[in-house]
């Protein structure tokens, strides 16, 4: 299939009849392959799983499994998908919902773009380095709301919240932020994890990650500036997290695994890896009909190895289905920044959409959409966000 959704792919995610059960599933095409479905029937056994691994609403169980288990299902999936399945397996995605398929315990988003880094540097300190002290030595992050993470098309209510003042000195004031953003992000889903007070080096990170997921990290700006000194984001971040519905397992992106950027200075022992950990993704940014911006997250300074690494250095343990997002991924062109705060230069350059309107933020009613794909085999799908009123 050349829609990016054949067996080269394969992603895992849930579907739903209307208001009715969620399914586990992967998905063919335009249809959803229903996996409960298949496990009765027997003819997943070849995959040995434990009984009823795939009969729940979410991955989580089968993400507890392992990276051996994982190979095993999708290998039996590939063969008995190639050789035809129960009609009553397979089911057109208009007629179904899609659902979210992790229960997600843990959230963190890291700062891993240096161009997405030095862009806001350079915005909110003119007169200073780019770059804090601290920024090339190790993966910045921050821990999110996990609770408010939402399957794409889930709308996105504006948030309110203490607003800067206007003047140097005055006073906040409170209301709906009048400054909100996307975030272009990519994400992985994390498997059995470690225990408290052990670590996940960079050469174990395959073992522990499960695949990929599209991720707008909505940002309230105002809210955020207002914030986040002297403790970082917190309610400009936390109001809702949107991820794409299919979970692109990290066996299917092994081709397109390519060199990550050089990193200078040469990080610490604990961060270093082995091979290529890049991923070449080519990833969109859609508001209102309009493209507003192209990137590829094969430029992210930081890799999804060495952030799991440096998440756990300290003896955090990691739980199936935990979201790590790698923060917002911009290029080094205009055009390529994955935030309408660098798009416009935090508001001064309007960008202009295809109905002839500008937008600096968002405003009510207008609909996002993030696409990601690796050439023609492997695609992302999307994650879509509407604005609805505060």
């Amino acid at each position: 299939m050349s829609d990016g959704f054949g067996l080269d792919n394969l992603p895992y995610g849930a579907v739903a009849r209307g208001g009715g059960r969620a399914q586990l599933a992967v998905r063919l095409g335009d249809d959803a392959v229903l996996l409960d479905v298949l496990e009765e029937a027997g003819l997943l056994v070849a995959a040995g799983l434990p009984s009823r691994t795939l009969s729940g609403p979410v991955l989580n169980p089968l993400l507890a499994l392992g990276r051996d288990a994982w190979s095993a299902l999708r290998t039996t999936l590939q063969k008995l998908l190639a050789d035809g399945l129960p009609a009553s397996a397979r089911v057109p995605l208009a007629e179904l919902d899609v659902r979210l398929p992790l229960a997600v315990g843990d959230y963190v988003d890291f700062y891993s773009s240096l161009e997405h880094a030095t862009n806001l540097g350079r915005m909110f300190r003119p007169d200073a380095e780019p770059l804090l002290p601290n920024w090339r030595h190790m993966p910045i992050g921050y821990h999110g709301r996990a609770s408010s993470i939402v399957v794409s098309g889930t709308p996105v209510r504006r948030p309110r919240g203490q607003l800067p003042p206007a003047e140097p000195g005055g006073r906040p004031s409170f209301g709906p932020t009048r400054r909100l953003d996307i975030e272009l992000e990519l994400g992985f889903v994390t498997g059995p994890g470690n225990a408290l007070g052990t670590s996940i080096p960079t050469a174990a990170a395959a073992d522990h990650v499960f695949g990929f997921v599209l991720v707008n990290d909505w940002s309230a700006r105002d809210i955020q500036r207002w914030e986040y000194v002297p403790l970082g984001p917190f309610l400009g971040k936390s109001f809702a997290t949107s991820i794409s519905p299919w979970v692109v397992p990290l066996e299917a992106l092994e081709p397109f695994r390519v060199p990550a950027p050089a990193q200078d200075p040469e990080p610490l022992e604990y961060l270093r890896t082995e091979g290529d950990w890049g991923l070449d993704i080519a990833l969109e940014v859609e508001l209102g009909g309009t493209m507003i911006s192209r990137t590829n997250a094969r430029g992210l300074y930081w890799t999804f190895p060495q952030q799991l690494a440096h998440a756990t250095v300290n003896g955090t343990n990691v739980r199936p289905g935990d979201l790590y997002a790698s923060g917002t991924i911009s290029g080094a062109e205009p055009d390529s920044r994955g935030s309408l705060i660098e798009l416009t230069w935090g508001g001064r350059d309007p960008v202009r959409l295809a109905d002839g309107s500008e937008r600096t933020f968002l405003e009510d009613g207008d609909t996002v959409t993030l696409r990601g794909r690796c050439g023609d085999r492997v695609s992302f799908g999307e994650v879509t966000g509407t604005i609805s009123p505060a």
